[in-house]
């Protein structure tokens, strides 16, 4: 029976196959519902910590179980001595023990009456950990886990009182093993854009890791690079954890090596960064070809357009509220004014459109060259930078 309901599903296919083809995709239900994701959990993760006591449900367990499962995956194929620095070969072998073994995985997890978006399913979570031909890893496998944990609400398998700790526990899991993948097999960053990219892999985890800031931070962003705050905050905060991770595994000055995010110090609120985060990672990450070409898109991430006026969704930052329901955390039509705390100068970037509203965020090419570097040690020491990424500052007015 699981096996018909199975072959029900419509194909799950890569639709963006050309630069025109990006325009459709900003206007998808996919795009809609994945900002609406990233947005709604933002909003409820704020003021919490990732140490803190939360909620977790039967289907929450399975699913940290299966990435202590995969993890275990690596015990049985430890990586080769080999005389290249980058691309350990012995990463192919687990990525193919981990597609041979993910169907039966996510088989046992899924509730029966779910199996019908089993192959949906699938295709995004193997596509979350890496490519095995390049032997690299990239925000493109990060927005497919994006992916799957968005279909995993929408499909009604993960419900609101989830939606914590799936970014606190569930996403902090896969953050944790693809940083093993990286380190183990030494694998490449896919597409970085080097020392002006946000970081060399991830950019999610900086989003949702502001918004925990946005309400009752111990420490301002200024600080967020000094040593003692990374020592002491590192298990707390994702923000931090992300920090600190950079710091083990680069050397030399801060602002030489992760300018982008140093530069992100000098923004007064976390607040503001998490809104500039965000509209960055709709500029730099979501509007990039080399990126979307490569994602897959089935019944519950849609490529069909949605109806035109439909509004993107903001986060609402700044105060405590309880967790939002399901359809405003995935993208519902529905505009809540945010606090004032989280009203910007900038909130609309570039012109409006027939299908953008003041809640809307429309891309415009970047103008301004990239920050200077600042010689700066982790332990923040020095001046701090005056020249944040331009997602993160009041645009000037024009003639």
């Amino acid at each position: 029976m699981a096996d018909a309901n199975i072959l029900t599903v419509p194909a799950v296919e890569k639709r963006v196959n050309n630069m025109g083809d990006l325009a459709q995709w900003q206007r998808s239900r996919a795009y809609h519902d994945l900002i609406g994701y990233v947005n709604g959990t933002s909003s409820a993760v704020q003021g919490i910590r990732s140490t803190d006591e939360m909620y977790e449900s039967e289907m929450l367990r399975k699913l940290l179980e299966l990435f202590t499962a995969l993890e275990q995956l690596m015990e049985r194929y430890p990586p080769l001595e080999q005389p290249q620095r980058f691309g350990n070969k012995s990463y192919r072998d687990w990525a193919a023990a981990m597609r041979e073994e993910m169907p039966k995985m996510l088989t046992e997890i899924l509730p029966i009456t779910k199996h019908k978006y089993l192959n949906e399913l699938l295709q995004y979570l193997m596509e979350s950990f890496g490519n095995a031909t390049r032997i690299d890893y990239g925000t493109g496998h990060e927005l497919s886990f994006m992916f799957f944990l968005c279909a995993l609400f929408k499909a009604e398998i993960l419900l609101e009182q989830d939606i914590v700790s799936t970014a606190l526990r569930v996403f902090k899991c896969y953050l944790e093993l693809v940083r093993q993948l990286q380190r183990t097999y030494n694998m490449e960053p896919a597409g970085s854009q080097g020392v002006w990219a946000l970081d060399d892999f991830q950019f999610v985890p900086f989003i949702w890791g502001s918004a925990q800031l946005a309400v009752k931070s111990p420490f301002d962003p200024a600080k967020f690079v000094d040593e003692q705050v990374i020592n002491d905050f590192k298990e707390h905060y994702m923000f931090i954890s992300c920090i600190d991770y950079i710091c083990k595994v680069k050397t030399g000055h801060f602002g030489e090596h992760s300018n982008q995010l140093w530069s992100i110090s000098a923004v007064p609120s976390w607040v503001k960064i998490n809104t500039g985060l965000v509209k960055m990672y709709q500029k730099e990450i979501l509007a990039k070809f080399p990126v979307i070409q490569h994602v897959y898109f089935g019944e519950l991430m849609s490529f069909e357009p949605v109806a035109p006026g439909t509004a993107l969704s903001n986060a609402r930052l700044g105060n405590v509220a309880p967790p939002p329901s399901k359809r405003i955390c995935i993208a519902a039509p529905v505009v809540l004014p945010p606090p004032a705390e989280a009203l910007l100068a900038d909130a609309s970037v570039g012109d409006s459109s027939s299908e953008s509203s003041d809640n809307s965020v429309v891309l415009r090419p970047r103008t301004e060259s990239p920050a200077s570097l600042v010689g700066i040690e982790c332990s923040g020491s020095g001046d701090k930078p005056t020249n944040p990424p331009e997602e993160l500052v009041k645009p000037q007015p024009t003639e």
